[in-house]
């Protein structure tokens, strides 16, 4: 059997790495378009601009707010009206993944600038394609990684903590979902089985979270950068990113896909679903109590959601979250990357199983 690892081309993590910007484009050309999310184009982009021209020339596109195939084509009309030599991709998730969508169908070098650590999706060879309406609609797997992935630690510790927790809540779904790609020889992103490395890297970004998670939190909240916010910061974006893509997805990642179809649910961040939707894997695939008191305490301490109430789903009737489930097992899912067989009743009851958990541990406080 054949095993594929993929990594992005370069990754530069530091304080003030942006400053690094220009120099680090430049290996790809000297002309490029910079996919900026909104806010960063109204806020930030002046420290990073002068930066970003160091030696090549960009042009500054505001992104629409959707990664969309909308979105995506309106990109396209506007590098098609120019030649530049590549990519870049300024802002949160969805401004990534727009950008990796747009530098493959230009064929395109894609540089990838994160302004958070919110999601593992800035090392991967994916893009999540939604609705305009920001209901999930499907994965476009991408030849290889991005050409280079630069974090700016400073800049991240001066985001909303909400945003490192939501990373942390996307990382925690990574070893749980590679230990069940492993034992069920389950494809990973590549379509081959996972690497003993990447088995390891998605334990080691578990081992992290646990470890810094909670000082790295602090840090953030008082806008400093200390060891364990960069260890976390690798942990959400290099070591997830890795995890998730050369080892697997699984039930987390689909249990998110089906949170999406509710619409309550859309006002939460990509992470936080994911994180329930690990919680309610442990449930489904059966792991001991201690593993579940790990995690939910894990959870607790930095402030992910433990329940449905948390993800938006306050008063939900049993006929939406069997909807959730149902769409969490269509086919082609991760879900059934599972060592055993899932169906939407299983999940319907995981749901149910965390929901009822998370309540009971914060009535008994």
């Amino acid at each position: 059997m054949l095993s594929t690892t993929i990594f992005p081309g370069r990754y530069v993590q530091g304080r003030d790495a942006r400053k690094r910007l220009g120099q680090e484009l430049s290996r790809y050309g000297k002309k490029g378009i910079v996919i900026c999310d909104s806010f960063v184009y109204e806020k930030l982009i002046w420290d990073f601009e002068p930066y970003m021209k160091d030696g090549v020339d960009v042009f500054i596109e505001k992104f629409g707010g959707e990664c969309s195939d909308e979105e995506i084509n309106r990109l396209l009309n506007i590098i098609q009206e120019a030649k530049f030599h590549f990519v870049v991709g300024l802002g949160g998730g969805k401004t990534m993944d727009t950008a990796k969508a747009v530098a493959y169908e230009a064929s395109l070098p894609v540089a990838i600038v994160p302004t958070l650590a919110a999601s593992d999706a800035p090392c991967s060879a994916v893009s999540v394609i939604y609705t305009p309406e920001g209901e999930f609609k499907r994965y476009l797997f991408l030849p290889h990684s991005p050409n280079l992935v630069l974090m700016d630690t400073h800049i991240i510790s001066n985001a909303p903590v909400r945003f490192l927790i939501a990373g942390m809540g996307d990382a925690l779904a990574t070893w749980f979902e590679a230990e069940s790609c492993m034992k069920k020889y389950a494809p990973n992103m590549t379509g081959d089985l996972g690497s003993r490395t990447a088995y390891s890297l998605a334990k080691l970004c578990y081992e992290t979270l646990l470890e810094y998670g909670l000082t790295a939190k602090t840090a953030c909240e008082y806008h400093i950068v200390t060891p364990a916010l960069d260890h976390i910061v690798e942990a959400n974006t290099l070591l997830s990113g890795l995890g998730f893509e050369s080892a697997g997805l699984a039930a987390a990642h689909a249990i998110h896909n089906g949170l999406t179809v509710l619409d309550q649910t859309h006002h939460y961040y990509h992470g936080e679903k994911v994180a329930f939707g690990t919680l309610a894997s442990l449930f489904l695939t059966d792991k001991p109590i201690k593993i579940i008191d790990e995690v939910y305490s894990f959870c607790e301490s930095i402030g992910l959601p433990t329940t449905l109430a948390d993800i938006g789903l306050t008063e939900i009737s049993d006929e939406k979250l069997m909807k959730v489930a149902q769409a969490s097992c269509l086919e082609g899912e991760t879900i059934h990357n599972e060592p055993t067989p899932v169906n939407p009743d299983m999940v319907f009851s995981a749901l149910k199983a965390a929901d009822a958990e998370g309540k009971r541990r914060k009535s008994s406080y």
